[in-house]
């Protein structure tokens, strides 16, 4: 079994992130996507149904708002290729279910390092999806600044973990850090 590999992609709304992590995803053979974003709203339901209609039916779909290490620990041995789409839902669904911020930052701190790990501990290429929330103006609201600040923290995390890291802005991927074929 081959050495974990962990790809971050990150970038701003609407930049190419998805797309850059499904066409990464497309060299995989068993390819399971993670879906962390729930249908709050029709909007929200309308993009979950064309980026579910976007996905190779071959693909294995998990559906996993929170507790990422948790769900997958049982079955990333089946799998070459995870795609996490995306840590920005994750982390707000981590932040709308805690008591406080203090009590996110706890929790998204503990299921972050248990994702690392599983991460660390296979022979899987992961490939995560991330906003990059914090290259614009500061968020009027508390709740705004403390989703922010925790999103931060754990792209950060995932970023010092990550073998590759790729920065999309209009489409079009930047490399963070050193990018060597596989």
């Amino acid at each position: 079994m081959t050495a974990a590999r962990i790809t971050l992609v990150l970038g701003g709304a609407r930049s190419g992130k998805s797309r850059f992590a499904e066409q990464l995803a497309a060299a995989g053979t068993r390819v399971c996507f993670v879906a962390t974003a729930t249908a709050g709203d029709e909007n929200m339901s309308h993009r979950i149904a064309r980026h579910r209609a976007d996905r190779p039916e071959t693909w294995t779909t998990i559906e996993a708002p929170t507790a990422l290490a948790e769900t997958l620990r049982p079955v990333v041995s089946g799998f070459d290729t995870i795609v996490i789409d995306c840590l920005t839902m994750w982390a707000s669904n981590i932040l709308l279910a805690a008591s406080d911020a203090g009590a996110a930052e706890a929790a998204a701190e503990a299921e972050t390092a248990a994702l690392v790990a599983l991460m660390r501990d296979g022979g899987a290429h992961w490939i995560l999806v991330s906003n990059e929330v914090g290259l614009g103006v500061v968020p009027a609201t508390t709740l705004g600044r403390d989703y922010r600040d925790l999103l931060g923290r754990v792209n950060q995390r995932v970023a010092a973990a990550a073998d590759r890291v790729a920065f999309l802005i209009a489409g079009i991927p930047l490399e963070l850090r050193p990018w060597s074929p596989e």
